[in-house]
């Protein structure tokens, strides 16, 4: 599976963007997907994740409650709806795919795309 992620930007503290990230292959349905994020001089963190069907979710805390992660496999595009951005939610965003659970360690997963870079302004 090949990713690319897109959509991010520069936005002031409360406003919204959505990254999206599409996938070649034929497999990309059967794939659970995740959003990672990275800030200068950080460890890269789990963002959310979104299991193969879409039937099931996850968040990490910092994010719960202002952001979406969705999918549309007749698509192969995975999305991340970011709503009440705030200025330490700026990283570079990437999207990432496995084949088993959701799980938020990033070395677990298999398939990375590029990193889209998201800054918000206070």
């Amino acid at each position: 599976v090949q990713l690319q992620a897109c959509g991010g930007g520069l936005v002031q503290a409360g406003g919204s963007l959505r990254l999206s990230c599409a996938a070649s292959g034929r497999t990309f349905s059967s794939y659970t997907m995740g959003w990672f994020r990275q800030a200068p001089g950080k460890e890269r963190e789990f963002v959310a994740g979104i299991i193969w069907s879409g039937g099931r979710t996850y968040y990490a805390d910092s994010v719960k409650g202002r952001f979406t992660i969705s999918r549309d496999n007749a698509k192969n595009t995975v999305y991340l709806q970011m709503n009440s951005l705030k200025p330490e939610d700026t990283a570079v965003y990437y999207c990432a795919a496995q084949d088993g659970p959701i799980i938020t360690v990033h070395r677990r997963y298999d398939f990375w795309g590029q990193g889209t870079l998201v800054t918000v302004s206070s």
